[in-house]
């Protein structure tokens, strides 16, 4: 499958559009307003503890105070919470307090909160949710720094390897490598990527995401929060990171910064396909060249078509999303309306996994499916879902479609859904769904010309006027307009024009220059 990235640079924000085999697949917006992200680590202040949802509320400097659950301070936090208080104290040195540091003193799980955290008190915590809707950014005290190969985990002296990786060869070779190179007290999930990955490019990357982890002690040391202590990668080498493999062809990007610091992280996780990375110099805007604008005005309705007249409706609320699926003018009856049913599902359901992906949907998610008879069609359809979603990398659970003829999905939601407006306000009411009486355009049109005439002295004037309303007026030998001509003494002229709303009227002198109120 042919992957393309396409980066849109400008001055508020990035937009990178994700295309598999020229359609757009996901759609991310990253805002230039230092906006709070997933992966972001800060140093914060404990506001209020909650122990009725053993829970506290945390000031990161957002508006809206972040949420963090006991349960999200990790087993390790003791530890973490000792070095963030040692730092600014010690005379150690950060490298020798951190090094020196002995893991062990495991949190409770079934502890409370408020035998942990006290008002006030700093705390070294990391976004694993976004702000979204009323509800403030949600943290983790478990810090970890992803790369491309590894996940750097500061005070666990553990060693994890991904499932995905099957060979026990392979695991083996991983893990001693991994412990050979890791200094004491950090821990490391070894992602898929790193399969086959040589010593070097393994120890290059574990010492950037060391380095990424070391370089924020003196922030800590200073002990002043809120304060950021390090971002994540931004949005684009974040999905370079989780996406980047052989299938990717080609990365085009508009600027040429950001095309130089996308060439440059490349070279360090996959130097094999630097060559990718291409800059735009087109003087078409980079999105309409590749169609991603025709696309996504297609794509962000409430409304969405999908094959042979079929088409869904999304809806949003603060609880859940709600797709409906409509056989529209597919609908058939009598021995057809079952396999009709089902082909019209089929087809939904390929559409709604690229919603789900393109709008970034999370929470729950339901689907009202066109009603099947057929058990084995719902089987059939639910099996569908499930490897349609196979490569949507957030972590999502589909249950099987009920009697009802409803799909329940869950996904997981990290940041606020994507929501493009694609409608626009009616030029006629501004949007306010009211437009003056036509039995007053007479009236206005006299009023406007007595002021060009008598007050301005323009004595040949051109309305340019929707066909409609030309035709209302130069009806009949003794027309509208011919009369309104012979009392002001001036030459009128109607100019049709199909551009014009229906009572709109533009005013231009002898020489085509638009005139101004």
């Amino acid at each position: 499958m042919e992957k393309d990235l396409i980066i849109d640079v400008n001055s508020t924000e990035v937009s990178i559009a994700l295309l598999e085999n020229h359609k757009l697949i996901e759609l991310n917006k990253e805002q230039n307003n230092g906006s709070y992200a997933v992966g972001d680590v800060y140093l914060g202040k404990v506001k209020r503890i909650m122990p009725a949802l053993n829970a506290a509320f945390v000031d990161i400097g957002d508006d809206k105070d972040a949420f963090i659950h006991y349960l999200d301070l990790g087993l390790a936090f003791r530890t973490l919470d000792y070095f963030t208080r040692q730092i600014g104290q010690s005379k150690l040195s950060h490298n020798a307090l951190f090094s020196g540091l002995k893991l062990g003193d495991i949190l409770e799980k079934e502890g409370k909160i408020a035998d942990v955290l006290k008002p006030g008190q700093s705390i070294v915590t990391q976004i694993v949710k976004e702000p979204i809707s009323t509800k403030g950014s949600r943290l983790t005290a478990e810090i970890s720094i992803a790369g491309r190969n590894m996940v750097l985990i500061p005070f666990i002296d553990k060693v994890n390897i991904s499932q995905k990786i099957t060979s026990k060869e392979e695991k083996k070779r991983l893990e001693r490598l991994v412990y050979s190179i890791l200094p004491p007290n950090y821990g490391v999930i070894i992602r898929t990527a790193a399969e086959g990955k040589k010593a070097a490019v393994l120890d290059g990357e574990l010492k950037s995401l060391i380095k990424k982890w070391e370089d924020s002690w003196p922030k800590m040391a200073k002990a002043n929060p809120p304060q950021l202590l390090f971002t994540e990668n931004s949005r684009t080498t974040t999905i370079l990171r989780d996406l980047l493999n052989d299938s990717f062809s080609n990365i085009y990007i508009n600027d040429e910064t950001i095309c130089n610091e996308v060439k440059d992280y490349i070279t360090l996780i996959a130097p094999e396909q630097e060559k990718i990375v291409k800059l735009y110099k087109g003087g078409v805007p980079i999105f309409d060249h590749f169609e991603i604008s025709k696309q996504i005005r297609s794509a962000f309705g409430k409304v969405i078509t999908i094959k042979q007249g079929a088409y869904l409706i999304i809806e949003h609320t603060e609880a859940l999303h709600v797709i409906d699926v409509n056989s529209g003018i597919r609908a058939k009856s009598g021995a057809d309306q079952e396999q009709n049913a089902f082909e019209v599902n089929m087809n939904a359901a390929e559409e709604i996994s690229r919603q789900l992906r393109l709008r970034d949907m999370g929470g729950i998610i339901i689907v009202d499916f066109i009603d099947m008879d057929h058990n084995e069609n719902r089987v059939k359809l639910y099996k569908h879902m499930q490897d349609l979603m196979q490569s949507d990398r957030a972590k999502h659970n589909i249950l099987p479609i009920t009697r009802f003829g409803l799909m329940q999905i869950t996904r997981q939601r990290v940041r606020p859904a994507t929501e493009i407006n694609t409608s626009e306000s009616c030029p006629t009411c501004n949007g306010t769904g009211k437009i003056s009486s036509s039995m007053l355009i007479e009236e206005t049109i006299e009023r406007q010309l007595a002021y060009y005439v008598k007050e301005k002295g323009i004595k040949s004037i051109t309305i340019k006027l929707n066909p409609i309303l030309s035709a209302y007026l130069t009806k009949g030998i003794a027309s509208i307009r011919f009369k309104l001509a012979m009392k002001y003494k001036c030459t009128l002229k109607i100019k049709e024009s199909t551009d014009n709303h229906l009572l709109e009227v533009l005013w231009y002198n002898m020489n085509g220059e638009k005139l101004e109120d």
